[in-house]
């Protein structure tokens, strides 16, 4: 005997009542446990934590009563009106290439400096030059701008030395931490010592090395702001909230290369 149509489609309904609840009580239990430690939740728990947070910033924002912060579209109307009638596209453009040059430098003097501490003589120097991130940088000013007497090169002097500082002392760590049996293991193969600084060290840490730029590459932007305050020869923008979404962009943009670069990097991670 068949069973008669509307008892399957009566029959189906709770039960796909019942699923939709017990999906829901799951991501009700996924948000609860957000706020408990060492829990991991899925990824649609984790995007609705990100909207619901960034919705009660804008709330908070948007009913601000402090003179000082403007609302949302005053922000907006402001934005529009820089990039319509004040340049702020061309401007954009000389603070990124700013940016970029500076951080050329910066990875080229740190990651020598680096790689360079496996020569005894040179680890002093290194050492030094990390220790640099306890100097403030409102004191220095006015030593680079003895030495360099431009305003660019003032800017990506003070760019350089604030990122390299911090960029260096990254790399040391991560060459200190190689460990010793890879070098031996170098060795055994008939390389020569320069040979093996350039497999274990250099090619070695490569993904390592890009993550540190990666990460230090935000300072330039964060650093951007004061270096244009104190020299406004090549014009540039100081507006914080362009600033953020442009270091947002290039720190997505340095993930999805690290990603086409090291593909095998965070496999090899979770092996250890």
């Amino acid at each position: 005997m068949k069973p008669a149509a509307g008892t399957v489609g009566t029959s189906a309904a709770p039960a796909a009542s019942h699923a939709t609840a017990a999906g829901r009580s799951t991501f009700s239990r996924e948000i609860l446990g957000a706020f408990s430690p060492n829990r991991v939740i899925s990824k649609a728990a984790f995007r609705f934590i990100i909207v619901f947070q960034v919705a009660v910033l804008l709330i908070v924002w948007a009913t601000s009563t402090y003179v000082f912060l403007p609302k949302p579209m005053d922000v907006w109307r402001a934005f529009v009106d820089l990039w319509a009638h004040e340049g702020l596209g061309q401007e954009l453009i000389v603070s990124f290439l700013l940016n970029v040059q500076a951080m050329a430098w910066a990875t080229l003097i740190s990651l020598g400096l680096a790689y360079l501490t496996v020569v005894p003589v040179f680890q002093p120097i290194a050492l030094a030059v990390s220790k640099g991130r306890f100097l403030g940088m409102v004191g220095l000013t006015f030593f680079f701008t003895i030495i360099f007497s431009s305003g660019h090169r003032l800017k990506v002097s003070l760019l350089v030395f604030g990122v390299a500082v911090f960029f260096v002392t990254s790399m040391i760590d991560v060459v200190a931490q190689i460990p010793k049996e890879k070098f031996d293991l170098a060795r055994t193969l008939r390389m020569g010592e320069w040979r093996v600084v350039w497999e274990v060290i250099v090619l070695g840490k490569a993904d390592s090395a890009f993550d540190a730029m990666r990460q230090n590459a935000a300072m330039g932007w964060m650093m951007l702001t004061m270096v244009e305050g104190i020299s406004r020869s090549e014009g540039g923008i100081a507006i914080q909230i362009a600033i953020l979404l442009i270091g947002l962009f290039q720190d997505y943009a340095l993930g999805l290369a690290k990603k086409f670069l090291f593909p095998y990097a965070d496999l090899q991670l979770e092996k250890r």
